[in-house]
């Protein structure tokens, strides 16, 4: 059923946890309830360092494990246009039923960009934050 990149994945994920200095932050839930958390370093135009954190299931746990190396080293529109399939691919396959898990760890790594770029216009926004990593969500 699932292939061995995301098993390898689901478990070892790669780049899990928070990153207290992080540039854009996001959390996304899916349709089914599960939460993904994701943190992103940018210096110049790209992508430095990479994180997440989810309550999901072992394919979600991939799908963000994959994303977060996807999006490392890639300038901001490169991982704008990062897609479901790409972590599908980058993966060897999900089946179709947990094709939402790869939808969540895009919508999560888009959302901690836009993040970024809104508070690249209006940095005082950040002062008003929550504590990274705690959310209502």
């Amino acid at each position: 059923m699932y292939g061995e990149r995301v098993v390898d994945h689901a478990m070892n994920p790669r780049n899990l946890g928070d990153l207290s200095d992080a540039d854009g932050f996001a959390v996304v839930r899916s349709q089914c309830g599960e939460v993904m958390k994701m943190w992103i370093k940018v210096d110049g135009a790209q992508v430095a360092e990479v994180t997440f954190w989810t309550d999901g299931c072992g394919a979600t746990v991939a799908c963000g494990s994959i994303a977060t190396e996807l999006t490392r080293g890639k300038d901001i529109a490169e991982v704008l246009a990062i897609c479901e399939e790409d972590i599908s691919q980058a993966l060897g396959g999900l089946p179709e039923g947990n094709y939402h898990c790869a939808s969540l760890a895009v919508s999560a790594v888009k959302a901690a960009v836009k993040d970024y770029i809104s508070l690249r216009r209006e940095p005082w926004r950040k002062a008003y934050r929550r504590p990274w990593g705690y959310s209502n969500v």
